[in-house]
This record gives structure tokens, sequence and C-alpha cells, in this order.
């Protein structure tokens, strides 16, 4: 329906849109930013900053953008089962135009410390949306859909890093004069959904199973879905709410704790570790390396870093065209042992490019090939799967704990990564390799395919498969 479609793109405009833009937003316009901090250390101070002290005031701006998104996601959980997920939603927007207005007027003010208010304050809003995003999408879309819908986070995400690359170019947001216009830009993506929002209804599952009201879910189904009989879906909910006999929603620890659905904990565990620790940030930082080894003028690298980004697009919408096809525990499979596969070859070609000229353009072949499996299978099925294999419950714990684990992993690759790629060089690959290929394993043996089935038919396939392996 026309109404689920423009629910899609007015929850992924204010949220994972936000989240892959501020990934990648910083890198064009750093040199200006740390001319910038020197500039201000000097007026107040009357002496300039050493060049290590810059980096290390650099590298804490780059990391309160983690930091602030744990906290974030720590909080999404409560807030999205308090207020219900469409509030949680609206007034995250006021978090994301609060951390817009201070890096808008940073330099106007000599203030670099305004710079790092506004980084942890886009991490707090990015840590809630991309958690309650997700949820909203997932408890709005048909069965027959849901994963279709649930992953349209991860082309949001992608358009977000590629708005970023492109309006930090020097001819257009990057330059000198008008960085400070380009850090506020999320302000505007933020009124998009803050405008757009209130005439979409709340979830229907949260309308149901956790505030037991039928008719405002019959309705929001009406609304979002078009004119039509839906007494099915309504009785599947019924069934849950039955299932889980008036539960209120569990927190962390009870989570934790609770035996039966440690299986569905440690999927998320994996899944969400390895989504970080796959390798795609090394890639990433290396493409500048083998884009140069293979002739690229260094002024021009920027450039063609846009294809990368213009490939994971194009991934991820082919993952959304796959998903309900193929299946997620398939997509995974062939994402992770593709991935190890292209991790090796990867290796080897860079090993030998300083001997044989033609290799580096395997290796910048190679580097969109892994792109290419990361979007189709992981980098867009990871985010979706605790709607899927959680009941109304358990997932707001669920979402956190996934949450959390994304936001710790992006912060320690953050840091860990140029130290990798400084002390091992290509070998760095090797690591990122071994987490692939046990993921796979792991989805191999542990996760059933979750395909067109309801959470008690896919809670009910977990309970069968450890009973198997027990």
């Amino acid at each position: 329906s026309p109404m689920l479609v423009l629910a899609i793109f007015v929850l992924g405009i204010g949220g994972t849109f936000q989240y892959g833009f501020q990934i990648s937003v910083l890198n064009s316009p750093s040199p200006y930013i740390k001319k910038f901090l020197n500039e201000t250390w000097l007026m107040r101070y009357g002496t300039a900053l050493e060049d290590w002290k810059i980096n290390l005031i650099w590298s804490f701006i780059i990391s309160l953008y983690a930091v602030g998104g744990f906290i974030g996601a720590l909080n999404a959980g409560h807030l999205a089962v308090k207020y219900g997920r469409k509030r949680c939603l609206l007034s995250n927007n006021f978090v994301a135009i609060a951390g817009g207005v201070m890096m808008g007027l940073s330099r106007r003010a000599h203030s670099f410390e305004m710079i790092m208010v506004g980084r942890f304050l886009y991490g707090i809003n990015a840590g809630i949306s991309l958690n309650v995003q997700t949820m909203y999408l997932g408890e709005c879309a048909p069965k027959r859909l849901r994963g279709l819908v649930s992953m349209t986070v991860f082309p949001f995400l992608s358009i977000g890093k590629l708005s970023g690359q492109l309006l930090g170019l020097n001819e257009i947001l990057g330059s000198e004069d008008l960085w400070p216009v380009l850090l506020a830009f999320s302000v505007i993506p933020a009124l998009i959904q803050l405008v757009s929002l209130p005439f979409f209804p709340e979830t229907p599952r949260y309308l149901l199973i956790d505030k037991g009201d039928q008719a405002q879910c019959e309705k929001a189904l009406q609304l979002l879905w078009g004119k039509g009989d839906y007494r099915s879906e309504i009785n599947d909910m019924v069934l849950e709410h039955a299932a889980i006999k008036g539960e209120k929603s569990k927190s962390v620890l009870e989570l934790f704790l609770d035996r039966s659905l440690r299986w569905q904990l440690l999927t998320i565990f994996v899944t969400f570790t390895t989504l970080q620790l796959c390798g795609i940030n090394a890639i990433y930082l290396y493409s500048f390396d083998v884009f140069c080894a293979a002739g690229i003028p260094i002024h021009q690298v920027r450039y063609v870093a846009l294809g990368t980004g213009l490939c994971e697009i194009f991934t991820s919408l082919l993952c959304g065209l796959l998903i309900e096809s193929t299946g997620r525990r398939v997509l995974l499979l062939r994402g992770y042992w593709c991935m190890a596969l292209v991790l090796g070859l990867l290796t080897v070609t860079i090993f030998l490019q300083d001997q044989i000229i033609w290799m580096s353009y395997c290796s910048m072949a190679l580097i969109f090939v892994f792109i290419f499996f990361f979007g189709s299978g992981p980098g867009g099925v990871t985010a979706p799967l605790p709607v899927e294999i959680f009941n109304q419950s358990s997932r707001p714990a669920a979402f956190v704990i996934g949450g959390s684990l994304n936001w710790m992993g992006l912060f320690i690759i953050g840091m860990i990564v140029p130290i990798l790629v400084d002390n091992l060089d290509y070998l760095c690959f090797i690591i990122f390799l071994g987490f692939c290929f046990f993921s796979g394993v792991y989805v191999w043996f542990y996760f059933p395919e979750t395909k067109g089935k309801t959470v008690l038919e896919i809670t009910d396939d977990f309970q069968k498969m450890h009973s198997k392996t027990k």
C-alpha cells in the first residue's frame, strides 16, 4: 500500500539515513575542522596545538559518536515500551536538531566543544532511531513482506553514507567556508520526519499485544495496508499475546536469564558482532591504498570511492528483492562464506600487486565483490533479526543487546583497525576472514530459516534444532 511505502521513506530518512550520513560526513572536511581546532586554541591560550594533540582531540570527536550511539541503544528499548514506537521516534528528532544547531554555530561561537556535544547528540539520536525504526517497520509489515520491509533500513544507511561522501566534496559543502553547514545538514532529515510521522499510526502489534487495544490495531492495519480483511494477521497477534500470557516487556537481565531464548540470544551475539568484525570497515580503510596502487591519482581517489557507496546501495536493493524468495539463512550463509573467500583472495592479490602490475586491478575488483556479498547478505539481513526471532515481550531487550553490540563494535573497530593496518598491513584480513567463516558455521548448524513464519513457529524451530544438537 502507498501508506506503508511512505512510512518506509519517512522512517528511513530520519533513521538509518542519519546513521550512515554521520559515519562518512567527517572524512572530507577533516583538514578544515582540524585547522579550526588549532585556531581556536591559539586564540584562547596564545599557543598552537602540537600535531599529536590535534589528532587526539580529533579521535575523541570521532569516537563520541559511538559513545552517544551506545547510550542511545541502551535506552531505546525502555523508551519504545514506555512511550510507544511512534512517540519515541518523534521525540528523538529533537535530539538531532539540537545536535545540528550546536554543529552549525560552533565556528561562529569559536567553540570546538560544541562540535563534541553535537557529535555526541547525533550518536544518541542514531542509537535510538536505529533500534526503534527497525522495530516499527517489523511490527507494521505483513508476514509475507516482513523481511523486505524490515531490511529497508540498510538501503537508507547506504544512501546516508553516499550522501555524506557526496555533500562532503569541496565543490558542494565540504569547503573551508561551508563545513559548519555540512555538519548541521542532519537537521533537515530530522525536520522531515518530525513533520511527517504524526500522520502515521502506532504499530498494530504494539497496540494489540502491549496495549490490548484491538480496535485501534484494526484501524492501524486498515490505514497502513489499505482496506481489507486482516483477521488472519490479527489472529496471529492474539495467539502471540496469549502465548506470553500478558507478560510485561523483559529487561536485558531477564532476557539473559531466560534459558528458553538462549539460542536466539546467541544468534544476536554472533550476527551483530560479525556485522562490525567482518572486515567491511577495514576494506573501506584499505581501499584508498588499493585505488592508488591501481594508478588512480590521489586527488581523484575520493571520487572513485563514491563507486563503493553506489555498489553498497545497489546490493542492498538487491537484498530486498531476494530476501523473501531466497530466505534469511541462505543469504547469511552465502554472505559469510563468500566474504571469507574474498578476504583470502584479497590478501593474496595485495601481496602480489608490487610484483605483478595488473594484480592491483584484481584487488580493486575484489573490494567491490566483497561489498556486494556484504550488502546482499549480512548487511541487509542482520538488523531485522530481533523482530523475527523474538516475541513482543522480549523484542525491546533484544534490540538493546543487538544495538549495544553494534555500537561497541563500531567503537572498537574505529580504534583498532588503523592499528591493525599499520602493524599487520594486508594480513589483518586473515582475522576478519576467521570471523566470517565461523559465523557461517554457526548459521549452518544453529539458525533455522525464518521466511514466512510467525514468531511462535520460529521459536519452535529453534527448540527443535537445539533438541537435535543436544
